[in-house]
């Protein structure tokens, strides 16, 4: 039986919040954090952190590595591919293997942060 509709998409949407939120240190993203965000006025437009300002205009992050939007990031993160392999001369029903691609040091930057997420 599959799950409603609506189910499906509150954890899509929870996901991603939650993807955004660990990504920040990679992306133009503010990191002022929560507490941050509790003391401005809520009806005032939002302003950006110095920091972010920083990340913006210098495209860069701290340790000099590019930044990038989400999107971006996603992009980048969807080279990594698992690709199943059967050796050319091989028969029907031989042994396969798999190779996956190692993630750049970005990537794992990126996956390191996914898998620091506390649910």
């Amino acid at each position: 039986m599959r799950p409603p509709r609506s189910s499906l998409h509150f954890v899509r949407c929870q996901s991603a919040r939650n993807f955004d939120q660990a990504w920040q240190p990679l992306t133009f993203a503010d990191e002022a954090g929560q507490d941050a965000a509790r003391q401005r006025d809520p009806v005032a437009p939002a302003k950006r952190s110095k920091a972010a300002l920083a990340k913006v205009h210098s495209r860069t992050l701290a340790d000099g590595t590019p930044t990038m939007s989400f999107t971006r990031l996603l992009a980048h993160l969807s080279t990594i591919v698992r690709n199943t392999v059967r050796p050319k001369n091989a028969r029907a029903g031989e042994a396969t293997f798999t190779l996956i691609t190692q993630p750049n040091p970005k990537q794992q930057q990126a996956l390191d942060l996914i898998s620091a997420i506390k649910v």
